[in-house]
């Protein structure tokens, strides 16, 4: 199982939906929330995310069809 730290950048249309809930479901990964802020308007969220690197990449990929920015802190291997 690999674990990613991001830094999420959610865009206004997507702060009331459940992104990190979809997470979990959709691809099968694990969060750990480190820091977050959000707002009605605007909202950020350090966390780690665990899982298989496949599920991982979808769900890079997914976030960005959503519009949500993802910026890789660091990675390491549990």
């Amino acid at each position: 199982m690999k674990t990613q730290r991001v830094e999420l950048t959610f865009p206004e249309k997507q702060i009331k939906k459940p992104v990190i809930y979809s997470l979990v479901k959709e691809f099968d990964l694990i969060p750990n929330i480190r820091r977050a802020n959000v707002d009605e308007k605007f909202g950020w969220m350090v966390l780690e995310l665990s899982g298989e690197d496949e599920n991982l990449e979808r769900a890079y990929k997914h976030l960005h069809e959503l519009g949500v920015e993802v910026e890789f802190l660091e990675s390491f291997v549990e």
